[in-house]
């Protein structure tokens, strides 16, 4: 296909809205309307009313929209996804913490405050000199007064102790760093063990859910859409058949992130009032098939035995 020039011109608020009405959207009250798309913009709204439009025989999509679609139907969809984008930042941030915590823990205690920054500590092929760069930065970059206290005192600036390291390290460098640790039972040196059984969860399948829960915290962190969105980072396949359909219908969609997020919370000891805010934002939605789908939900999600 030859490409072409982008024509399209920029419009108005009130322009946007008759260009929708044109499409079949129904506007309750466009004064509310035209305030809501100078909020949000026409855009980013533009992802959720994607599934309004009709489809031909072929299933293409058509520029026009199913009877009865209304601008108010667009905007429950767009609230209930901002709400549960806070929902699970939140939850990632508990379990960030939490594995911060382990990581350090077991670093600290086995190979001391410098540990860290000896590549013997870690696997073979591990690129230790790259996530140590990383990690060095990230301390010359921090303007914490702890960084302050240390590199006015202490001598070796800018490596720092682990229990420090770990307060400015990334979620993504920090599953880099699980991702590099040694595990190996032959040897007697099973480091990632050692932090994955305090969420009760295989070594393998900790570092896996990291690298996925990276990813979607920078969607969310960016504001991105969660609801009706294919992970382009998903969880590897497993033979638990609770982590399989029909109970789980997909592997790329936010219910299969809500499921690892309830079982690390458990394992934290913590996560029920998010449980309960969760179903509180998601009920209303998932009564309807067609959007339940669209996150990967079973009709019974709510009695899912890694969700209740």
């Amino acid at each position: 296909m030859a490409l072409i020039t982008y024509t399209k011109p920029p419009l108005s608020f009130t322009e946007q809205i008759s260009r929708l009405e044109n499409k079949g959207m129904f506007f309750k009250d466009k004064a509310f309307a035209e305030q809501r798309l100078a909020s949000i913009s026409y855009y980013r709204l533009s992802g959720y009313w994607y599934p309004f439009r009709i489809r031909d025989a072929q299933n293409n999509v058509l520029n026009q929209f199913e009877p009865n679609t209304t601008f108010d139907d667009v905007l429950c969809l767009y609230e209930t996804d901002r709400q549960l984008r806070s929902l699970v930042l939140d939850a990632i941030e508990r379990i960030e913490i939490a594995v911060r915590t382990q990581f350090t823990y077991h670093i600290g205690h086995k190979y001391l405050a410098f540990g860290h920054t000896n590549k013997e500590n870690f696997h073979p092929k591990f690129n230790h000199a790259d996530w140590l760069d990383k990690l060095e930065n990230e301390v010359r970059r921090s303007r914490d007064d702890f960084i302050f206290h240390y590199k006015s005192r202490y001598s070796g600036f800018p490596s720092i102790p682990i229990w420090m390291m770990t307060e400015v390290m990334s979620l993504g460098a920090l599953s880099f760093g699980y991702k590099g640790l040694i595990n190996d039972q032959e040897v007697g040196i099973e480091d990632k063990k050692a932090i994955a059984e305090h969420f009760n969860i295989h070594h393998k399948k900790l570092g896996d859910w990291l690298h996925t829960l990276t990813y979607v915290r920078n969607i969310c962190a960016h504001h991105s859409r969660l609801w009706n969105r294919t992970l382009a980072i998903k969880p590897d396949k497993t033979k638990d058949k609770n982590w399989l359909p029909p109970i789980t219908p997909k592997t790329d969609r936010i219910f299969y992130v809500l499921l690892m997020l309830r079982h690390l919370l458990r394992a934290t000891g913590n996560g029920e009032d998010w449980t309960l805010q969760v179903n509180h934002v998601l009920t209303p939605l998932t009564d309807n098939k067609r959007w339940r789908t669209a996150m990967g939900m079973p009709e019974n999600w709510r009695e899912h035995p890694i969700w209740k």
